[in-house]
């Protein structure tokens, strides 16, 4: 496995590949739910490309940047045994956003709710970092993570405005036993906090059980969910939404495709998880 540091060198690596490549971008700390998107990219492509970079500009200046969780060797290690043939790596701001720096990619229907409306320079940061991977990896598949599921659909619609050759595979969310989707921001909670997490999940599954029993009402889930959260007090919802999965735009009714989506502190810890629900899944 080879691992590039800089523009230049990436692309000397890159061009020795075989075709077709696929890419998964990650910040790096990896667990088992990055390590699913590497397989998936490894099961319909010749040759796979992992990054590594913490993206400074998807922080805001009261994020957790400077503590967000590393360590290259570890990731490094994982990636190699998961047969990544190349992975890029550069040092945070080393080439990417040189002096001077002022184009920037921006969405703004898709970025304005959930996320957007809580971290407003989030989507920004994430849309230009994507961009400027795209023009230096160049692959032929992109996977990224059912978790991020506002992150998927942004990227989808950047692939599609801006014209790039690339298929665009979401994978799968990948939960722990007791069904805490997989994060590396997990690592920052306390054995408390840790316990008392899968209540997300809980509610999440609690949705998707009333609409399978025939609820349609938004409002009835929502207020059902907020109550079993509260059954944990050391939950703080940030969020609780169902809109339409395509467009994000809330729901009166789950008359359509759906994201059930949510967003919570846990102390310090702010935690994010969703699920899809379609109208027909009803229970029989």
């Amino acid at each position: 496995m080879d691992v590039a540091k800089s523009i230049a060198e990436f692309r000397a690596l890159r061009a020795e590949l075989a075709g077709p490549v696929g890419f998964v971008p990650t910040m790096g700390y990896l667990h088992e739910g990055h390590l699913s998107l590497v397989r998936i990219a490894r099961e319909r492509c010749a040759s796979v490309v992992a990054s590594i970079f913490v993206n400074p500009t998807q922080f805001a200046p009261t994020e957790d940047l400077a503590d967000y969780p590393r360590d290259l060797d570890r990731d490094l290690e994982l990636l190699e045994r998961e047969g990544v043939d190349l992975v890029f790596a550069p040092d945070e701001g080393v080439g990417l956003y040189a002096e001077g720096h002022d184009t920037w990619v921006e969405l703004p229907n898709l970025t304005s709710r959930l996320e957007g409306a809580s971290r407003p320079t989030h989507f920004r940061g994430v849309a230009t970092i994507v961009a400027k991977l795209f023009n230096i990896v160049n692959p032929d598949v992109a996977v990224f993570g059912q978790k991020d599921a506002q992150q998927a659909l942004v990227i989808r619609r950047l692939i599609a405005d801006l014209d790039f050759d690339i298929e665009m595979v979401v994978g799968p969310t990948v939960r722990e036993p007791d069904g805490l989707a997989m994060s590396s921001r997990n690592a920052y909670l306390s054995p408390e906090e840790r316990a008392a997490a899968p209540v997300l999940f809980r509610s999440l599954e609690h949705a998707k059980a009333l609409a399978r029993g025939g609820e349609r009402r938004a409002d009835r889930i929502l207020a059902d969910m907020k109550a079993l959260i509260a059954t944990a007090p050391l939950v703080k919802i940030q969020y609780v939404s169902i809109a339409d999965a395509h467009t994000l735009e809330e729901l009166d009714e789950i008359d359509r495709p759906a994201l059930v989506s949510l967003a919570a502190h846990l102390g310090t810890t702010r935690l994010i998880d969703n699920v899809l629900l379609e109208p027909n899944q009803e229970s029989t």
